[in-house]
């Protein structure tokens, strides 16, 4: 029986020894499959396989087992390649089987050839995602899963072999030293000015290993031979983690651009993927006259090769043996919830016992979130209980191109030119797995890239602010919105932000066409007025108290918090996003009947889009306490709550004229 370091640090002998049982039926991928599956159902399995989110690549031997949390960014074209091949000994013309599959680079023995013309060979076909890291993932969903990096470095012997063929002149810094210096920058300063004096950089280029895990905070990296930065193509400025080219075999149709996945497979680090990689030369796909080519058309191709085959210390390969559509990227739950996902949990006993008990305490958490919410609004209970309506909001479906479920809340009467916008996306960042703060400067808009667009010569689509997962949170900042001039960008990346906000869909550049691209986005607007973005519901901010210093208040707030009941309030959002919700047909009519009432006494001010705001006020506060019904008590509290807050835009109009 294989143990444990056999499949998870070599699963090559695994699938060898299953090929070579099994060739030549074609059953043997099957078997593969289903052998990595049952392993990963045992106890705290998938615990022990490394995660690419949390263990920089160079610490992990190439071609174990690794997993790898992402979002597709981008997918290239299907290709080919050798599913079996067979390998001919020219001395003594003994011939031997391989497999190709989990491969970038074919195997072929000392004394042995490969024979291309052999009946045995077999070509298939896989698919290649681009995937980077879930755009904006809060700090404290990688932190839950953190004690896996240790695990896996205490346990296994990962860090015996680095992850190419170079070998650095330095030791390699551990995890605690990197944290360390993290918390100490001076540190870091003083050793890569040491590093500098000692004559490291001898051709002007930048260390691989040290691009790995320093320089990966941005956008691009610098490949070792000196070529142009290689754009790593992450959506959101300042981003951290690996981009993987990740190998999919079977059913790559059911995966697409802006999916979450969460694939296990073989890490591939091969040096020689690197060699294809120089642009020295121009690389041609068949045996030709390479003079003949259009040098314009050679340079196109080398750009598109660059892109496609970056090295692989920089953008590491997985092969995947499986993988699976995450629905939602919260840590603390399991990660199966709905019923047809659940048909294929193996763990749906305990998914069940831990979805109910903590649905049996939904009701004090409800509450400690709210007062936590209400100190966070500086008082206000009523905004409190609009953001937790929000933050529990999701598309749920689509009636033609109407999405239903969205709830853009915008947050007026916000100070202007103060910490407390900040300090109110920090507090949101604490409960979402995935976020990001948008500020809405005139600068902002005429200069960053919100909308991906196709770029043709690297056939590859180039990321944009708004190319995000599915229930991320996105904070548009527009107190910090001045005067200023919008150009055609700028103009371009409002309209964006409109259409996100009113459809929930980003048209994406394809220069001869746009293509719609459906998304989930939490959207919240702080404004110091009522928003020039539209949005479902306005509640203008009431402090009700004015702390003498916005950043200890907000700090002090947090610290007071226990971990353990963040993580509570954690749970409970992402947990009622997934709740099925009704309404019975007693309750419908009873609601018509309502309406009908409301519109006799007030004809002028009570419309469709109304009726439509309080259905969704009432579905959310039935789901934040735990309700999939909608009951006549929840009706008339979320008719309560819309008439405290129209009270109170109608005040604020009546003091400052035209608010709203």
């Amino acid at each position: 029986m294989p143990c444990v370091a056999d499949w998870l640090n070599n699963p090559f002998s695994i699938v060898q020894g299953i090929f070579a049982q099994n060739v030549p039926n074609s059953d043997w991928e099957k078997k593969v499959t289903e052998y990595f599956k049952e392993k990963l159902k045992e106890n705290n399995a998938t615990n022990w396989v490394p995660s690419l989110n949390d263990v920089p690549v160079h610490y992990l031997k190439p071609n174990s087992l690794v997993k790898f949390r992402c979002m597709v960014q981008d997918m290239f074209d299907p290709e080919f390649y050798m599913g079996v091949y067979e390998t001919v000994d020219p001395n003594t013309n003994a011939r031997v089987l391989h497999f190709g599959k989990y491969r970038d680079v074919a195997e072929c023995g000392p004394q042995q050839e490969i024979d291309l013309n052999s009946s045995q060979t077999v070509t298939s076909e896989r698919q290649t995602f681009y995937c980077v890291p879930v755009p904006g993932e809060s700090a404290w969903s990688v932190v839950v899963l953190k004690p896996q990096f240790y695990a896996y470095i205490s346990a296994s012997q990962a860090r015996v072999s680095p992850s190419t063929s170079y070998t650095p002149s330095r030791h390699k810094r551990s995890y605690e030293e990197d944290e360390d210096m993290d918390l100490h920058p001076s540190k870091q300063k003083e050793q890569h000015i040491g590093n500098s004096r000692s004559g490291g950089d001898i051709h002007g280029c930048v260390e691989p290993k040290r691009l790995e895990t320093e320089a990966s905070a941005g956008h691009h990296l610098v490949s070792p031979n000196c070529s142009p930065p290689l754009d790593l193509n992450f959506p959101l400025p300042g981003e951290k983690g690996p981009a993987c080219l990740v190998k999919v075999y079977e059913s790559w149709d059911s995966f697409k651009v802006n999916d979450v996945l969460e694939v296990y497979g073989i890490l591939s680090v091969d040096p020689v993927l690197s060699i294809v990689n120089n642009e020295e030369s121009c690389a041609v796909p068949f045996p030709t006259d390479s003079s003949a080519l259009d040098p314009m058309e050679c340079m196109d191709m080398a750009e598109e090769q660059r892109v496609h085959s970056p090295p692989a210390s920089l953008v590491p390969r997985i092969h995947v043996i499986l993988a699976q559509k995450l629905q939602h990227i919260n840590p603390l739950l399991p990660a199966c919830l709905n019923e047809e996902e659940s048909k294929t949990c193996e763990y749906l006993n305990l998914t069940s016992l831990f979805v109910s008990n903590f649905m049996s305490e939904l009701s004090p958490v409800r509450a400690e979130l709210l007062g936590f919410l209400t100190h966070a609004l500086l008082g206000d209970s009523l905004a409190a209980e609009y953001l937790i309506l929000h933050l529990i909001s999701t598309v749920y479906a689509r009636r033609d191109v109407l999405p239903l479920g969205k709830f853009t809340v915008n947050l007026s009467g916000c100070p202007r030119n103060s910490v407390f916008t900040e300090h109110i996306y920090r507090i949101i960042q604490h409960l979402v797995p995935a976020s990001y703060r948008l500020q809405m400067t005139i600068e902002n808009m005429n200069h960053s890239r919100f909308i991906p667009h196709k770029d043709y010569t690297a056939n590859r689509l180039v990321s944009g602010v708004l190319q995000l997962a599915s229930n991320t949170s996105l904070v548009v900042d527009e107190t910090q919105l001045e005067q200023g001039q919008l150009d055609t960008t700028g103009v371009h990346n409002v309209t964006a932000l409109g259409n996100l906000i009113t459809w929930q869909k980003v048209d994406y550049d394809f220069s001869y066409h746009q293509m719609e691209f459906p998304c989930n986005i939490n959207v919240l607007i702080t404004s110091e007025g009522r928003s020039l973005l539209p949005s479902d519901c306005q509640v203008h901010l009431q402090p009700q108290i004015i702390p003498p210093n916005m950043e200890e208040y907000m700090n002090s707030l947090l610290t007071a918090v226990l971990p353990s009941v963040l993580n509570k309030f954690r749970i409970y959002l992402s947990l009622l996003r997934l709740l099925d919700y009704s309404i019975s047909d007693e309750v419908t009519k009873a609601v018509e009947e309502d309406f009908v009432e409301m519109r006799k006494n007030d004809p002028e001010s009570v419309t469709a889009d109304d009726l439509h705001r309080t259905l969704l006020v009432a579905r959310f506060l039935s789901l934040s306490a735990g309700q999939t019904t909608l009951s006549r008590e929840r009706w008339l509290r979320a008719k309560q709550l819309e008439a405290l807050r129209k009270a109170r835009l109608q005040q604020q109009k009546c003091v400052n004229g035209n608010e709203l």
